[in-house]
């Protein structure tokens, strides 16, 4: 769980078309419900400040499926820039809210291995105003997301605008970056192949 005096708002990005999949991969089932279902009930546990989703390609469909939970919806409708363009999009929100935020945590809708153990974890790195990046290391020794900005970033991550998502920044501030290594192999579900793979490790008979 997070520390009680940071404000931290979550982001999930979930603008992609999935086309890979020949169908929207925030709804394909897991468990009980979808991917995206299941990353807003990991997100949730948190209980941070704000969660917000970005949502693009097919819109209307998944919103409607995501309706019954507390979060804020935001539509990209640049969702086919990339990756870079729904973190601008959700950053701007931030900016916006009337509230003071400490600074963002970024989650993807298609990594269903992180839990709201190891996103506690990151919150309690993170320590606000310290200029401070917490990301996530990977057994290759690259550092990506799930990861914390301070709202130091917020300038430059409203600016992104391409489907490198962050990296720029985590190369450029690479001395105030901090990595935390969950103890399981974060896997992304990329294609139908990685999906079924996944689906029958987690929900063995």
């Amino acid at each position: 769980m997070k520390k009680e005096n940071q404000n931290i708002v979550t982001v999930v990005l979930a603008a992609g078309a999935s086309t890979r999949m020949r169908s929207p991969k925030q709804l394909l089932n897991w468990g009980n419900s979808t991917l995206l279902e299941h990353t807003l009930n990991t997100v949730l546990e948190l209980n941070s400040s704000e969660v917000v989703v970005v949502l693009g390609a097919n819109f209307e469909i998944i919103q409607s499926e995501i309706s019954k939970y507390p979060v804020t919806v935001l539509n990209n409708t640049s969702w086919k820039v990339g990756l870079g363009k729904s973190i601008a999009v959700a950053v701007e929100y931030i900016q916006k809210l009337n509230y003071k935020v400490d600074g963002v945590m970024i989650v993807l809708a298609d990594q269903p291995l992180i839990d709201s153990r190891f996103l506690g974890e990151l919150c309690n790195a993170f320590n606000p105003n310290n200029n401070q990046i917490i990301t996530t290391s990977y057994k290759n020794g690259k550092r990506g997301v799930p990861v914390i900005f301070d709202k130091y970033y917020f300038e430059e991550l409203m600016l992104l605008n391409d489907d490198d998502g962050a990296k720029t920044l985590l190369k450029t501030y690479a001395n105030s970056v901090n990595s935390l290594k969950p103890q399981f192999e974060n896997l992304d579900i990329d294609s139908k192949e990685d999906y079924n793979y996944l689906h029958k490790e987690i929900f063995k008979k």
